[in-house]
């Protein structure tokens, strides 16, 4: 999938090891390890198919929106567009779940 970043630079910098997170290292390397596969993927249902990942659509406002889980406490939310193989991931922040 082709990956784009919501927020400017920053999450793309976090990837790129050239920024951080500020929510720790070990959050920074699950975000690497999640981008791998996020670029790896050819649409969300591979993303469903790893139950590890909680992947999930989000409710009421925030319908238009996925999150994946980094750890129990920070989730990865996402939007897709488009359609295979064309589909864009749009990288939207990292959240606290609680």
């Amino acid at each position: 999938m082709e990956v784009r970043f919501e927020d400017g630079q920053q999450l793309e910098a976090v990837e790129a090891k050239t920024a951080v997170t500020g929510l720790g290292e070990a959050i920074d390397k699950k975000f690497r390890e999640r981008m791998k596969l996020i670029r790896a993927a050819c649409d969300e249902r591979d993303f469903y198919a790893l139950k590890s990942l909680c992947f999930e659509k989000m409710k009421g406002d925030r319908e238009t929106d996925h999150s994946m889980r980094l750890n129990k406490q920070w989730r990865l939310v996402v939007r897709f567009s488009g359609e295979a193989p064309e589909k864009i991931v749009l990288i939207r922040s990292i959240e606290d779940y609680h």
